[in-house]
């Protein structure tokens, strides 16, 4: 079996020619130098990755896998499997699913596309930087921003760096990532690997030509290369780049990828007519930093605080790889977190068991329980305590979510309700926000509905004065209305390139209404 090593390639671009590319997880950006396309080659900028996109890629092989331990059906296709080359091809996945935990990061310098007219086929050139790596057991993906939606494309992809030199892949209207073995390198290391790309039936080239350059020659493309390699030192650059004495990058950024699938599966999706708000337009109490330095009181007041949380970053290329994230909780607010974890954990459960949600839930939340264990033994200080209360804020966001829908649905089938409904109360009213990198997209606001006719609902002296006088024949004068006068805060958790930080969003969410 395989020890494989990924390659992140966030941005990368695909052109007929290009300088060497900085380091994109740094940048955020490639610099291009481009030279006049000629009838035969294209030229196009590839997009920049989606943060979570590699950890995407694992999660599908992990999901992708039945009860007989195999690939399924519907994950053969994701992956562009022929049926003839499905068991070695899926053996490789299988393992690439089950060893990413030691990551290297190397970079190609440029990647390009031509069309040989003469020959019938696609050529793919990547530049690679010389590095050891290559002397191991590569493999090559060609991962897709979202499934090709296209017709039965069979592709024989040849080359001297792939074992076996040809192998068929078969593209689908569901067909997402392309997956190619390569060759290790004896000796001498290779620096550029050419491979062909041929179509069966061959009239079908050109379709496989606007899959990998775009319509029409300098669109965007939205292919982007990934490359595994076996064998290396499990040195995880990613981490290198964090300060000293931080937890390792990709563990945080595994808990931030599999939080924000999680919250994406298993809160219910709504579909909003307005545009989404954007979070830095609300006012806002002044940032505090969550971590090492956080106060004790802080930290108590947020593990048992019920005001709904949203976690995203301000800036997501300047602090990915994530890491920031320790706590350092005393031990009795430790086993507060600890207890409180666990009850949540177990209404998730029943949540997850009664309604419906995302088939991959139940897997994604023991994840999330495996990537934020806290030890009983608990070190002073720690990444997991940091991943636990961001677990709990999470879950308990969710728990609240639900509650008010069962709230809701008890109230419409009570048939008393229809005589109360009348009568100011609060009501759910959720609101679309920015898309965040982690989640959830929406918050539930709630608002005041209802008459306030006599008696009055939670009414001060002023409405109970300017009811009479109203009721007395003065109808010139505004009645009172049901309006919020209890509000609670919305928590928001925010990542930017200084570290993270808790931002309070005061007076956000209608709790009790009364007529003012």
């Amino acid at each position: 079996m395989l020890s494989l090593l990924v390659l992140y390639s966030e941005a990368l671009t695909l052109c007929w020619t290009l300088q060497p590319a900085q380091d994109p997880t740094v940048t955020g950006q490639t610099p291009l130098a481009k030279t006049p396309s000629s009838p035969s080659s294209a030229a196009a900028a590839a997009p920049h990755a989606a943060p979570c996109f590699v950890e995407d890629i694992f999660a599908a092989l992990r999901e992708g896998v039945g009860d007989s331990g195999e690939l399924t059906n519907s994950s053969l296709v994701l992956f562009g499997f022929c049926s003839q080359s499905a068991h070695s091809s899926a053996s490789v996945s299988l393992d690439l699913a089950n060893k990413k935990s030691s990551l290297e990061v190397l970079h190609p310098a440029a990647v390009h596309v031509s069309d040989e007219e003469e020959q019938g086929t696609i050529t793919l050139t990547f530049d690679l930087p010389r590095s050891p790596s290559l002397m191991t057991n590569p493999v090559l993906l060609l991962a897709f921003e979202s499934p090709l939606a296209r017709g039965d494309l069979e592709v024989a992809f040849t080359s001297r760096s792939l074992q076996p030199n040809t192998q068929a892949v078969c593209i689908s209207g569901d067909t997402q990532y392309v997956l190619l073995t390569g060759k290790s390198s004896e000796g001498s290391v290779n620096d550029r690997w050419q491979i062909t790309a041929e179509t069966k039936p061959p009239h079908m080239k050109q379709n496989l030509k606007s899959i990998l350059i775009g319509e029409k020659s300098g669109s965007n493309i939205s292919m982007s290369p990934l490359l595994f390699f076996s064998g290396g030192t499990g040195t995880d650059t990613r981490s290198a780049r964090c300060a000293s004495g931080s937890p390792p990058a990709s563990l945080q950024t595994s808990f931030l990828c599999e939080m924000k699938r999680f919250l994406g599966g298993v809160l219910p999706q709504e579909h909003f007519a307005s545009p989404p708000l954007p979070l830095d337009s609300l006012q806002s109490l002044p940032p505090l930093s969550l971590g090492l330095s956080s106060s004790e009181t802080l930290l108590a007041v947020m593990i048992n605080s019920t005001a709904p949380t949203v976690f995203g970053f301000t800036s997501w290329s300047s602090v990915l790889p994530v890491c920031h994230g320790e706590l350092a909780l005393s031990a009795a607010l430790l086993e507060e977190l600890r207890q409180k974890l666990d009850q949540t954990l177990v209404q998730m459960t029943d949540i997850i068991r009664e309604e419906e949600v995302s088939p991959g839930a139940k897997e994604s939340l023991g994840r999330l329980k495996e990537l934020s264990a806290l030890q009983k033994k608990e070190h002073a200080t720690g990444g997991s305590q940091f991943r636990a209360f961001l677990l709990l804020k999470g879950l308990q966001t969710v728990a609240q979510t639900y509650d008010a829908q069962r709230k809701l649905r008890a109230t419409r089938a009570d048939p008393s309700s229809s005589v109360r409904g009348s009568v100011c109360g609060l009501r759910a009213l959720t609101v679309s926000l920015t898309k965040l990198l982690v989640g959830p997209s929406s918050a539930n606001i709630n608002n005041c509905h209802g008459s306030c006719a006599f008696p009055l609902t939670n009414g001060n002296n002023h409405a109970i004065l300017l009811n009479s006088h109203i009721e007395s024949g003065n109808a010139d004068e505004r009645s009172p209305c049901c309006v919020p006068v209890a509000y609670e805060a919305l928590e928001v958790v925010d990542w930017n390139a200084d570290g993270t930080f808790i931002s309070i969003k005061p007076d956000a969410v209608a709790r009790e209404c009364g007529c003012r």
